[in-house]
């Protein structure tokens, strides 16, 4: 039995050493053994390489706006581990956390006893208990979000009421597919048979792949700039991108996102159109108030947040060459006033070098490359300065990286922090308690 949050938490990452493993033979007997909530719970399932947690929560806020309680399923988390599990932007308190925990531990001791599904895994765990949750605290929907690609991942065992895939880009290649198609096979397989699904901007050979998917499936297919078009105006007067949205109901004028880059309003319209598409399949209005209300009120942590204006930081979970490509787009365009520092990590098993060649494409920026602790970060080496130019600077600590750029910055400088998602947030931890200014717009 656990008795605290902490100890709640130290037994779900207990699993952490089964590692991700594709497949769902162990969450659907996890999900035996507690009568099936993923069949009673009302879901939208998002998958795509990049710009899920944005979609994820447009779509929330606009759905709150409209008066209905939301759960969301998300990963990895930014701030707490809580945020994971969440309804209505709340986190799962620590004694609901406990209470899971408890229930579930008992069931996983019983599958680990078997020899055909033990080493159920911390994602499949942590999804077996999410839609436990939601269920039990009858949320209206919830929206899972996908932890690596779709066809194989823990959470296509939901039967959603809709889906959405996102973007299409290389990552996790070792997983899923070493060209565009593989991987959109393998996002393309939580199209369920007479589901609708949203798609982003994909590009054409994945694109073909998806749209073969949804036949098959007899899948209603909403494609960007098929069935509903974004386009993009200018930045917002303050922060953030303003946008009009056209689908067959009409025309959104001049909406504008709290998220800045200019694949935010692609996001958004992802989300859109999934909240009209939720509407009408319940019979309920689509509320033009809701779809702007919502789009202004979404915040999503580390992706391009500004934690403050004097100076200007901000913060990007940009972890492939996928989203780092649009990051430098969005930084060229709208930040090319500003002398730039990049304080810049990632995973190993990412392409560090393409997102580093992408990096050095701001031509106003210094880079400086470091390591954190995690399991799989990147060991510094000669061949980053060595491969780069003389803007590429290694540093061995982040923490006294940050603290030289901090002391340095004037208010012609920006710092930008980017790389993965668990870099970010160690270095956003530390800004917060030196006095960040978190949620500046």
């Amino acid at each position: 039995m656990v008795k605290t949050g902490n100890e709640a938490i130290a037994w779900i990452h207990s699993r952490l050493p089964f590692g991700s493993r594709p497949g769902l033979d162990r969450v659907n007997a996890l999900l035996d053994l507690v009568d099936h909530p993923e069949d009673k719970v009302p879901t939208i399932h998002i998958a795509g390489t990049n710009g899920k947690g944005s979609t994820v929560s447009y779509l929330r806020e606009m759905l709150q706006e409209a008066g209905i309680t939301v759960g969301t399923y998300t990963s990895p988390y930014i701030e707490s581990f809580n945020e994971r599990i969440a309804i209505d932007g709340r986190h799962i308190s620590d004694e609901d956390l406990v209470k899971l925990v408890n229930k579930y531990q008992p069931l996983v001791a019983q599958l680990d006893a078997t020899n055909e599904v033990k080493g159920i895994t911390e994602f499949e765990t942590l999804t077996a208990m999410a839609l436990d949750y939601f269920l039990e605290k009858e949320v209206d929907v919830a929206i899972i979000e996908v932890g690596l690609g779709g066809l194989l991942d823990s959470t296509n065992v939901v039967k959603p009421l809709l889906c959405g895939i996102t973007t299409i880009g290389m990552d996790h290649t070792e997983i899923l597919g070493n060209t565009l198609e593989e991987i959109a096979r393998q996002k393309a397989g939580i199209i369920k048979p007479g589901i609708p699904v949203v798609t982003g901007n994909i590009p054409t050979n994945a694109m073909n792949v998806i749209r073969q998917t949804a036949t098959e499936n007899k899948a209603a297919l909403y494609q960007y700039e098929t069935d509903y078009q974004v386009v993009y105006k200018r930045p917002a007067d303050e922060w953030g991108e303003v946008f009009d949205f056209f689908n067959d109901r009409g025309k959104l004028t001049n909406l504008k996102t709290s998220l800045i880059g200019r694949h935010q309003p692609e996001n958004a319209g992802v989300a859109i159109q999934l909240f009209e598409c939720y509407c009408r399949i319940k019979g309920i209005p689509v509320a033009e108030k809701a779809i702007r209300n919502g789009l202004q009120k979404t915040h999503w942590p580390a992706r391009m947040e500004r934690l403050s204006k004097e100076p200007l930081i901000l913060l990007d979970g940009a972890h492939n060459p996928h989203a780092m490509r649009r990051l430098v787009e969005t930084m060229k365009k709208e930040f090319k006033d500003y002398n730039i520092s990049i304080l810049f990590s990632a995973l190993s098993t990412k392409n560090v070098d393409e997102m580093l060649a992408l990096l050095l494409e701001i031509p106003n920026a210094r880079i400086y490359v470091t390591t954190f602790d995690y399991p799989k970060a990147i060991e510094l080496d000669d061949k980053f300065e060595n491969a780069a130019d003389k803007r590429v600077t290694i540093v061995s600590l982040w923490q006294f990286g940050l603290g030289e750029v901090l002391e340095k910055m004037t208010d012609e400088d920006l710092l930008l922090v980017t790389g993965s998602l668990y870099f970010v947030s160690d270095v956003r931890a530390l800004l917060l308690e030196m006095g960040g200014e978190a949620h500046a717009d």
